[in-house]
């Protein structure tokens, strides 16, 4: 028994990782390697950056339509510091601010899209982007509303912070799937945190149109499951611990 108190002792003060208790953290942790920075330079010579996420890992990058609009040229940089190719636009939306960008590439780290149908307002959200070129900023809050236009066609609004370059910033659910993108900020004194959002489903259907697969809406992230989840893999562990205590006994 000697051994069992042990275990109960371990388990009491080795808890859990903290990533376990941070949904943030661990969003960050599993998704950062997929966002990155867009960089333009304009037609009229003027240089921009905005932010991408990398959405199958042979380079398909989402970003704000506004972003690669009147492109010259355009390339990425990782949060690693690699720099690609240059990007190309494969397809642009008509009613939203979204595109999407192709480099030449193999086995990247990519997100996974949730289903935008399923947002409600008061949910948590993660948000990684460039603000001001600080590439990989981690923000959170959450989806204040969602908002249907005149035109039918469907925004977040979401309390994250969002600056300029954070264009095109994937928005994460507490799964840490995306379920939306960034684009736009009510500007001027006395407004705060008053950012909006496009929907996953829209960038689902626009990749749909360009003849590119995506993971479907609401499938799970490609690092979910026990083995992904911090909490669960502390258990299992712990388990493990405990059956060769008992076998020992």
């Amino acid at each position: 028994m000697t051994k069992l108190r042990l275990l109960f002792l371990v388990l009491l003060f080795c808890p859990p990782p903290a990533a376990a208790q941070n949904d943030h953290v661990r969003i960050a942790e599993e998704n950062a390697p997929a966002v990155v920075a867009v960089n333009v330079v304009k037609k009229d010579g003027s240089t921009f950056t905005g932010t991408g996420f990398v959405v199958t890992p042979d380079g398909l990058i989402a970003t704000s339509r506004h972003v690669s609009a009147d492109a010259l040229y355009i390339n990425i940089t990782f949060n690693n510091g690699a720099v690609s190719g240059e990007a190309v636009g494969v397809a642009a939306a008509g009613n939203v601010d979204l595109s999407l960008l192709k480099i030449s590439a193999r086995n990247l780290p990519y997100v996974t899209l949730g289903d935008s149908d399923t947002v409600l307002p008061g949910q948590t959200i993660t948000v990684i982007g460039n603000p001001r070129r600080l590439q990989n900023t981690i923000s959170s809050g959450l989806i204040s509303q969602v908002r249907k236009k005149a035109d039918g066609v469907i925004w977040h609004q979401i309390s994250a912070p969002i600056s300029p370059s954070s264009s095109g910033s994937p928005v994460f659910d507490e799964h840490g799937r995306v379920i939306s993108v960034a684009f736009a900020s009510y500007k001027g004194e006395g407004n705060q945190n008053l950012n909006f959002a496009v929907p996953s489903n829209y960038l689902s259907e626009l990749a749909q149109a360009a003849g590119y697969a995506l993971p479907s809406p609401g499938e799970e992230p490609r690092t979910a499951g026990a083995d992904g989840n911090p909490f669960i893999s502390h258990i299992k562990k712990s388990w493990e611990i405990l059956k060769r205590l008992v076998q020992d006994l």
